[in-house]
Formats: C-alpha cells, structure tokens, sequence
C-alpha cells in the first residue's frame, strides 16, 4: 500500500469516526490527488480551524479558486460548518477531509469528475 493510499485511510477514518460520514472514496481520492505533496507535510496538511488567516486561505484558494464559488458570506458559514461538524476542540483537522466535506456541502462533486 502506498504512502497515499494510507493516508487516504486515515482520512476515510476521520470521516466516518470524528464526522458521522461514510466517504465516496472515489472523491476523496481525487481531492486528495489534488492537494498533491501538501499531504506529506505536516503542517500543510491540517487545516488550523481556529485561525481566521488559515480559514481565509481555504476560502480564497480553494472554494473561490478551486471549486470556481462566488465570494460571500455563505462561503464562510460553509467553511464554519464543516469545522464544527469536525469538531473545533479536535486539534488535527486534515485537509484532505476538510476540502472533501466543503465539496459536499458545496455540492461541487463535478469539479473532480
């Protein structure tokens, strides 16, 4: 098993354990794909859920320029939910899963087919 495909695991863990939700692996896959080497580093792969400048950078780079969404309030109340359906108090907030749980509640699933 690659060194990917273990943390595509772990990621499909979180969901269904810390999230309540069972992964279409298919997409967490291509979002996973998609963040390409951040995945390996430890910063860059978690998302600091409570740092306004971080939950900046996911709205900018990934909802406006990666899933093509409009910038406004709504993007941030996404990003808000998904990190209280991660739970806030829960100190390593992947962003693998993060990004996968935004696409859902975005309903942005074409973006990766």
């Amino acid at each position: 098993m690659s060194k990917r495909d273990e943390l595509i695991a772990v990621y499909a863990a979180d969901l269904k354990e810390k999230c309540g939700m069972t992964a279409d692996m298919d997409l967490l896959t291509k979002v996973v794909i998609g963040l390409g080497p951040s995945i390996y580093n430890d910063d860059a792969s978690t998302v600091a859920g409570s740092q306004d400048s971080e939950l900046e950078t996911v709205k900018n780079n990934f909802l406006i320029k990666k899933l093509g969404l409009a910038d406004g309030p709504n993007l941030m109340e996404g990003i808000n939910s998904v990190i209280e359906t991660y739970g806030r108090s829960n100190r390593n907030k992947y962003r693998a899963v993060v990004y996968y749980m935004l696409v859902k509640h975005f309903g942005k699933e074409s973006v990766y087919n």
